[in-house]
């Protein structure tokens, strides 16, 4: 199960990452976070845990959003919606990874999960690397320095993070947890890469943001 996990984490990163290269960072983070939605359908469906009106009402909230996004970037053009696709993708991925590790960490401590996990990551996106004829080596010291902040702030940090937090936090919340990226990672594109999004990713992105907590929020108590 730890193998596969790390294909799925592998899976998660290859299409998300490569959607950066044809759509904008914002629709990009916004795609790639709907996973609670897909967290929902599959307990529906796989778990026969029955998705309530509320739920319901979230994800077409949500497919709302996503679809004001995609009539957005249609009208850019069709690399942005190859770009959209992959990193629904990666969200489908990443609704795996947090679920099974939800699972595997109620009887795994953290460092015997993550550690067959990022492994098996890292040599399958190496060995796709490698069949893509895509370099892993020959960059100047200054994309070698993001390689390695990239490696130690959002993965060993902050993915190693929320694993932790799969054992004492269930995964939509986990989930929920995560929706600051789009805002954080738009706005950070805005002042490094100075890319604006569009009216239409900026209102999809809200509506989407919106029906993902109608979808995942559940009153105190209930």
């Amino acid at each position: 199960m730890l193998v596969g996990v790390g294909v799925v984490l592998a899976v998660h990163f290859a299409t998300w990452i490569t959607s950066l290269s044809y759509t904008s960072v914002a629709s990009s983070v916004i795609f790639v976070h709907v996973d609670p939605i897909f967290v929902a359908l599959v307990s529906h469906f796989v778990l026969g845990e029955k998705v309530s009106k509320r739920v319901a009402l979230g994800i077409g909230i949500a497919f709302l959003g996503t679809s004001i996004i995609a009539l957005g970037d249609l009208g850019v053009g069709r690399e942005n919606l190859l770009g959209d696709a992959l990193s629904l993708v990666g969200a489908i991925a990443l609704g795996i990874y947090i679920m099974a590790g939800r699972r595997l960490r109620q009887r795994l401590d953290l460092t015997t999960y993550v550690t067959p996990v990022y492994a098996v990551s890292a040599t399958m996106l190496a060995l796709g690397s490698a069949v893509v004829g895509a370099p892993l080596t020959g960059y100047d010291l200054e994309t070698i320095l993001m390689f390695v902040a990239i490696a130690l702030v959002p993965m060993i940090f902050g993915h190693t993070l929320y694993n932790w937090a799969l054992k004492w936090i269930s995964a939509p919340v986990v989930s929920i947890s995560l929706l600051g990226e789009p805002v954080g990672a738009s706005l950070l594109a805005f002042l490094i890469l100075s890319e604006s999004p569009s009216p239409l990713t900026f209102v999809g992105g809200a509506v989407t943001l919106a029906g993902i907590l109608v979808c995942t929020y559940k009153p105190a108590g209930k």
